[in-house]
């Protein structure tokens, strides 16, 4: 099924955030089925019971791409599945969302351990003060902010910390390794949430794969920038796939 692609979003703002990415990458390429996918709203926090549920829910041979954690959840699946994930592709999806000691190039994890406190106890103040940080960057970031406080779920406090909890926990840099499909990894260059360096590093961690920095972008660079990041998606999936 290499005209179906499977995008999951990023924490906390559901698909809406998909919408204009989606609209173009069906607009440009009819042939393509492009499918929204939610986020798991789980009551474990363990990356494994998330990719399993998520392994039993999407169609296998299939495109997987997400953006940030849904690109970090995207990547690991494609691994488990290999020669049944068509292609792989994330958007401002770095490898590991905490700076590690062989990772620099993340959230400090005391920054992160406060915005986790934020959530748990002023869930809709701290999704303000992220979308706040997901707009960061953008060259009309007031306009950005709006789109994104558009079609925002009503989630469970439990499930958003929940999902905080996987991404800290997530570092696919072995499973991007171990993948053997086509790859295309796509980041922001003014992203006040994942370093821009995260690029050239899983450059260099995969001399071999595909990775692109838009520059003056912000973390929600796809819906900035839908039209031109769709036109990339489709030449990696036409130029990967069998056609």
């Amino acid at each position: 099924m290499r005209d179906r692609l499977m995008l999951l979003p990023g924490w906390g703002l559901g698909t809406a955030s998909l919408e204009p990415l989606a609209a173009s990458l069906r607009g440009q390429d009819p042939r393509l089925h492009v499918e929204l996918v939610p986020l798991p709203e789980l009551a474990e926090s363990e990356p494994d019971a998330w990719i399993e549920y998520l392994d039993k829910r999407l169609p296998k041979d299939v495109w997987l791409g997400g953006w940030s954690l849904g690109g970090m959840l995207a990547s690991v699946l494609a691994a488990r599945r290999d020669e049944h994930c068509c292609g792989l592709l994330t958007l401002a999806s770095n490898p590991s969302f905490i700076a590690r000691s062989d990772w620099p190039h993340g959230m400090a994890a005391d920054t992160f351990g406060t915005f986790l406190d934020g959530c748990q106890h002023h869930p809709q103040v701290t999704l303000k003060r992220f979308r706040t940080l997901c707009s960061d960057g953008a060259l009309q970031p007031r306009t950005l902010l709006r789109q994104l406080g558009i079609g925002v779920p009503d989630t469970d406090p439990l499930y958003l910390a929940n999902g905080l909890k996987v991404l800290s926990l997530l570092d696919t840099r072995l499973a991007l390794q171990q993948y053997s499909g086509p790859q295309l990894h796509l980041f922001a260059g003014s992203d006040a949430l994942v370093p821009a360096e995260a690029a050239q590093a899983l450059s260099e961690l995969l001399p071999d794969v595909e990775v692109g920095l838009v520059e003056d972008s912000s973390h929600a660079f796809l819906l900035e920038y839908p039209k031109a990041l769709a036109e990339g998606i489709k030449s990696f999936l036409h130029e990967s796939g069998d056609d």
